[in-house]
């Protein structure tokens, strides 16, 4: 029952991804479109977006993530403001992530952006503050990488891709996911600045 909400977000979104995945005006309608919200003050995009996905793979990505971390999370939040308080944390997260991809492309009737990967990655750099010795596994790699190790690399490569352009993925989102995540965590417990970088001083891989 400790990680209740975070299955239930889980389950929602797998759900209505599968319902969208064949039923494009079901996508059309949930997805990220800013003439939408612009034009129509659809406002309820900003949420919806991160409850879609492109393809099964782009999913199960987001879901294994956030049952992994957010299992963590939500008994640490939980146990600070309620389930209802990581609940709105994870829906906040959504929102705030996509804000300056909205603002940026605001004007372009041509742009369009899905799935949770922003409030993914604030679940997981909050998780990070906790824990930045905990190993995180990758695809194909068969051993663990440091938490804040594999953080500095995923910042530095969301940063270079954002800046080039192209592609399909929203790096800008990931990273203003991650700057949310680690912002609201602070800020609801301040201690946990000081904790992180007492146990970032005192290298304990594992843990």
């Amino acid at each position: 029952m400790e990680s209740i909400v975070t299955l239930a977000i889980i389950g929602v979104t797998a759900l209505v991804s599968w319902q969208a995945f064949n039923n494009p005006q079901l996508l059309a309608r949930l997805i990220l479109w800013p003439p939408a919200i612009d034009r129509h003050h659809q406002y309820e995009r900003l949420v919806t977006h991160g409850f879609i996905h492109a393809d099964w793979m782009h999913l199960l990505f987001n879901m294994i993530t956030l049952y992994f971390f957010g299992s963590v999370m939500e008994q640490f939040f939980a146990e600070r403001i309620g389930a209802l308080g990581y609940l709105a944390f994870y829906l906040s997260a959504i929102v705030v992530a996509i804000l300056p991809t909205y603002m940026r492309h605001q004007r372009d009737a041509h742009y369009r952006s899905l799935g949770a990967s922003g409030a993914v990655s604030a679940v997981l750099f909050a998780f990070i503050l906790l824990a930045p010795w905990a190993p995180i596994y990758l695809f194909l790699i068969p051993i663990g990488i440091p938490a804040f190790v594999f953080a500095l690399f995923y910042l530095g490569y969301s940063i270079w891709m954002d800046r080039r352009g192209g592609g399909n993925v929203n790096h800008s989102a990931h990273l203003w996911g991650a700057a949310y995540g680690m912002l609201f965590t602070v800020m609801m417990e301040p201690r946990v600045a000081t904790t992180f970088l007492q146990r970032l001083a005192q290298p304990s891989f594992g843990s």
